[in-house]
């Protein structure tokens, strides 16, 4: 899909969605970076704590009648799972969500707390993930990629249209990336509507997935270590859509190490009393990392979520990153 044509389809999910998905509020801070002032969008404060809210919508609201009667399936190990769950519980319909043996209690929990039905497979979120696609296509029921659906990515992308709105003259945005859905988005939108904007792709070391698989130019299996992001761990799915959208969007990568990620987790919650999870923290500890380059300049960093597992935030104000 050309980037422009990825533009048109954010603006169109932008419409549909208001009303549902929050537009989450941008502010100014120096006491992150030495001083050096930076701009938050505060994507924590969307419904369900994430942004993953908005792609889990967009996708829900073009279901067709048949297929809304169906119910819809899912896999995620949390913040996806929170999404889709809240989104098919506003369209009334039902939903299952497959779960992976690494999944946070406190995150099922909330899941099923949405109304969703929470099936479990496998040691790691892309077995999951394989599990509940064919779970869904033997059933007919529409499955909802976390990051493998243009639609998904699009819902995601309405984050970048706000942000444009209100920090307009960006000259970078730093962005966590997972499965490439969110800077997919972030990245196509500010693509057509301001180039001169980088986007800055965010991974922790422990976790680099979709960078090394840009670097290689296909997908590949890449052997991670535990990390705070949970958000952003797991390999990508044969085929994703993602990549070739991320390859083109992406500008520059920093990656950051897990006592950085838990010294920024550590920092904002210090300075501006927000609990934010392992992946708002990475791009925040890459920006940290690289914020003399951006001195002068007008940088945003996404805080893209809250849902931090006690046994992370355990970790994290304990002095012990994993």
């Amino acid at each position: 899909m050309h980037l422009n044509d990825l533009r048109a389809e954010i603006e169109a999910a932008s419409g549909r969605i208001a009303g549902q998905a929050r537009e989450t509020p941008v502010e100014a801070s120096e006491a992150l970076a030495d001083g050096i002032p930076v701009l938050l969008k505060l994507e924590h404060l969307q419904k369900t704590g994430s942004f993953k809210f908005r792609g889990a919508c967009n996708k829900i609201v073009l279901l067709t009648p048949a297929q809304a009667a169906a119910g819809v399936v899912a896999a995620s190990n949390g913040n996806h799972g929170l999404g889709v769950a809240a989104a098919a519980q506003a369209r009334g319909i039902a939903a299952e969500v497959w779960v992976s043996a690494q999944v946070s209690p406190a995150k099922a929990r909330r899941i099923e707390a949405l109304g969703a039905r929470i099936r479990c497979a496998g040691e790691d979120p892309v077995e999951a993930e394989t599990t509940a696609r064919r779970a869904a296509e033997a059933s007919g029921r529409v499955f909802v990629s976390p990051y493998n659906d243009v639609d998904v990515v699009a819902g995601q992308g309405t984050l970048a249209l706000e942000l444009h709105r209100q920090a307009p003259r960006l000259d970078a945005v730093f962005v966590a990336v997972g499965g490439g859905g969110l800077i997919g988005g972030v990245g196509a939108y500010f693509k057509a509507v301001s180039p001169h904007t980088e986007i800055v792709g965010c991974w922790p070391e422990h976790s680099p997935v979709l960078y090394e698989c840009l670097r290689a130019g296909r997908i590949v299996q890449v052997r991670e270590q535990p990390t705070l992001s949970e958000s952003t761990a797991g390999n990508l799915e044969e085929g994703s859509v993602t990549l070739e959208i991320c390859r083109r969007a992406i500008d520059r990568a920093v990656l950051v190490s897990e006592a950085e990620i838990a010294a920024a987790m550590r920092l904002i919650m210090e300075a501006e009393h927000w609990i934010v999870e392992g992946a708002a923290a990475v791009a925040l500890a890459a920006f940290r990392k690289e914020a003399r380059r951006y001195a002068g300049k007008k940088a945003a960093v996404v805080l893209c979520g809250r849902n931090v597992s006690p046994e992370v935030w355990a970790t994290v104000m304990g002095g012990r990153p994993r």
